[in-house]
């Protein structure tokens, strides 16, 4: 009895029954495109045509805003005259207080202005789509710096022309010092503002932080009394207030027709503070608005 012969086994690479046969040099399928995402470019930390961007965008919506620009340029001239008129019958007051006020007006009105803008782009959704931009933190602390600044300077200019040639504030030395210690002033408020802004949830408590952080300078800075007669450990913590540098460098240009050493250590002081408070800035702005 003969027996059938057992079939071949199929070689590893012949093609299943039923499937058409591939030819060799077919090209194998393509691997699955993978699931992770590009990665991400990372901004430079500070690029000059960012922040001129960012401050042109500040710009353009404070040209919108007229009661903003009042109060920039309008209420610090508006305050000083008044001041004047109060001591109408002892102008030698007006003259003694009337250039420190110089420093103060705007720096207030610039912290005030600053905090609540930059706080409104934060609630409102603003700055968190800002920063999913290639737009470094340091550009957006700098384009602000840089708008608010402008402002500043042409306030303190307003303000320091009104006083010194329409209310007849009466200074020793140059009216361009004066100016000078006018927009570190404003310059330290516009720092500050941007600072506490990062720590209040509400345009509310913006405007609780001035008590907070002005005030104190402001009983501490000399401008009621001289501050070595003040207690020591009150004078000492004086010594430690942007606002005590910026009454003397004021009063240095009240009393002196040259500029001093002492003058000359206020201004790199007030420009300090105001550097080092736009760095922190930088450093505590949050991503995150809500």
């Amino acid at each position: 009895m003969t027996t059938a012969p057992r079939p071949e086994p199929l070689p590893d690479t012949a093609p299943l029954p039923g499937t058409a046969p591939q030819p060799a040099d077919a090209p194998t399928s393509a691997p699955a495109p993978s699931s992770a995402p590009a990665p991400r470019s990372t901004p430079t930390p500070f690029s000059p045509s960012r922040t001129l961007a960012t401050a042109a965008r500040v710009l353009r919506q404070l040209r919108h805003d007229p009661r903003t620009i009042a109060l920039i340029l309008v209420v610090p001239c508006v305050m000083i005259a008044l001041l004047r008129y109060v001591f109408d019958a002892r102008p030698e007051t007006f003259n003694s207080i009337g250039a420190s006020l110089l420093g103060i007006f705007p720096m207030i009105t610039m912290f005030l202005v600053t905090s609540i803008a930059t706080l409104r782009e934060r609630t409102s959704g603003t700055l968190e789509r800002l920063l999913t931009l290639p737009l470094g933190k340091a550009d957006l602390i700098s384009g602000y710096a840089l708008a608010f600044g402008l402002l500043a300077i042409v306030q303190s200019a307003l303000v320091t022309a009104l006083s010194v040639w329409v209310l007849g504030l009466d200074i020793t030395g140059s009216a361009w010092p004066l100016l000078l210690v006018a927009v570190l002033d404003a310059l330290l408020g516009t720092a500050l503002g941007l600072f506490v802004s990062a720590f209040a949830a509400s345009e509310f408590q913006a405007v609780q932080f001035m008590p907070a952080v002005l005030m104190p300078q402001l009983l501490l800075c000399g401008l009621f009394t001289p501050r070595d007669t003040m207690q020591p450990a009150l004078e000492k913590i004086s010594d430690l207030l942007p606002m005590s540098y910026a009454v003397d460098g004021m009063n240095q240009v009240l009393t002196h027709p040259d500029l001093t050493g002492d003058f000359l250590r206020d201004v790199i002081v007030v420009s300090g503070c105001a550097l080092l408070v736009l760095a922190l800035g930088a450093a505590t702005l949050r991503r995150r608005t809500r």
